[in-house]
């Protein structure tokens, strides 16, 4: 089955392509008026279209955040359903991270007001030096991701200080490391630093906002403490030029040699090395990316009923180690693969996620590549279909990727919507709205990530910069916000 279409026409489709032929005399002039009308009707019905799905996307997204606003202001996550909250970085210790999740989104939304309200707390509220040891890998993408992007929203100052406050208190799981890879852990407060088996996720997912951070304040240290960790990691890629999953921080040991990508726990490692490449013109990082992204496909693209996967293998050898099983999070790599300059993959990749979402119209957490059953039927709001959509759409001008991404969005709303918010799902195969199958919870990455892209996609908001604009791993707009703020 096929996506469906939306119910109007879709801007950016060709009006009549072929049939823009010269046309001579009295007739061919009444032709072409004929012609030149009809393209106007459809281009109207086309941004009427887009005008109503984009006022559905914000009137969700501030249904969510309405939610947040009532029961958790102030406080990490919010539990819908039991009106409570959720700390997410350390229990007792709270870092608004739904405010700095939102903020940007608020700001494309044309939520100027909203997105005040978010500085303002974080200015007031948000202690970057608080006595609790926070994973490094979240706080990069999320926090100081979010504030850089609020900053590049406002321009206030004092955000860019609050980011360079966070960045500092996080920098020891980088300079503390004998061999450059990062500790998964640091106490913001003291800067004791633990966790010496990292992921190459935790390894690599940085560049992006110390690269920027570097830029704004003129200060090499973050950009150089992020190159130094993906250089200690790349320099140990196998013969195949195929990476492992973790690494010892202190002896540069290999802890597990599967390379398991797209798949989480080294999907962004992946993503970081292209958008990073691009943002800051690093050639290096863009040939990393290439290196390793080719031998990806050479050794892990497998065809499965005919759809593309991936499945994983001994990174020395290019043995295939178990059953090839996908986790939803690793969707995201449709879109990554058609920026890189692997289109025709990418369309694969994304067509074999969309025969998943043909059967369970929320995705389950992983599946099994040959059933297309879920071995993880747990539906955690994950916002990596929509995402590759977005770059699809982006990277070929096809409404198809819209429609798609439509479709995700509206069974999303009917199946995950609770008064409150969005909640994540025990099981996506259960009945809607069967009470069992709530999880009570909307985590921060849905207000930064789920609904921006459908937002995109269709509000043509003038706040972004289609062309040049990138976004990080979190749906943070690092590159091509543009201020207008009222």
């Amino acid at each position: 089955m096929t996506a469906p279409t939306l119910p109007l026409p879709l801007a950016g489709r060709p009006a009549h392509s072929t049939r823009r032929a010269v046309l001579t005399g009295a007739g061919g002039a009444a032709a072409a008026l004929v012609l030149a009308t009809a393209a106007s009707v459809r281009s109207a019905a086309s941004a009427s279209a887009d005008t109503r799905v984009a006022a559905e996307v914000k009137a969700e997204f501030l249904h969510g955040w309405r939610g947040y606003q009532d029961i958790a202001w102030g406080y990490d996550e919010v539990r819908p359903i039991s009106r409570t909250r959720h700390d997410f970085f350390a229990a007792g210790h709270t870092f608004g991270l739904s405010i700095v999740e939102a903020l940007d989104t608020l700001f494309l939304m044309g939520e100027s007001a909203e997105a005040a309200r978010c500085c303002d707390w974080i200015e007031a509220h948000l202690d970057p030096a608080q006595d609790a040891s926070v994973q490094v890998f979240e706080a990069v993408i999320r926090l100081v991701g979010g504030v850089l992007a609020g900053y590049q929203a406002t321009g206030r100052p004092a955000m860019l200080r609050r980011a360079r406050e966070l960045a500092d208190r996080l920098l020891p799981a980088f300079t503390a490391s004998p061999t450059g890879l990062p500790y998964t852990h640091v106490n913001l407060r003291t800067g004791a630093v633990h966790g010496d088996v990292a992921t190459l996720a935790e390894i690599g997912s940085n560049a992006m906002e110390f690269g920027l951070l570097s830029r704004l304040t003129g200060d090499s240290r973050y950009y150089d403490a992020s190159v130094r960790a993906y250089r200690a990691a790349f320099s140990r890629r196998s013969s195949l030029d195929l990476l492992g999953t973790s690494l010892h921080v202190e002896t540069g040991r290999w802890a597990d040699t599967a390379s398991v990508a797209p798949d989480a726990p080294v999907d962004s490692f992946y993503e970081y090395l292209w958008m990073a490449g691009a943002q800051l013109g690093d050639r290096t990082l863009t040939g990393w990316y290439r290196a390793l992204t080719a031998a990806i496909l050479r050794h892990q693209a497998v065809r499965v009923g005919g759809r593309l996967w991936f499945r994983a293998v001994d990174f020395r050898t290019g043995r295939a180690r178990g059953p090839v099983r996908q986790q939803e999070l690793g969707a995201f790599y449709a879109g990554l693969l058609a920026k890189g300059g692997a289109l025709d993959e990418g369309v694969a990749y994304f067509d074999a996620w969309t025969a998943v979402l043909d059967r369970f119209p929320v995705l389950p957490e992983a599946v099994d590549c040959t059933t297309l059953e879920p071995v993880d039927r747990s539906g955690l709001l994950r916002p990596e279909y929509a995402n590759a959509a977005f770059d699809l759409w982006r990277a070929t001008g096809q409404d198809r990727f819209r429609s798609a991404a439509y479709r995700w969005f509206t069974a999303m709303r009917e199946r995950q919507r609770v008064p409150g918010g969005y909640s994540t799902l025990h099981d996506v195969t259960a009945p809607v709205g069967a009470a069992h199958a709530y999880a009570d919870l909307t985590p921060g990455y849905w207000f930064a990530e789920n609904l921006k892209y459908l937002w995109l996609m269709f509000s043509a908001t003038p706040r972004f910069d289609y062309r040049a604009g990138l976004l990080s791993t979190e749906g943070k707009a690092l590159v091509g916000l543009r201020s207008t703020w009222v």
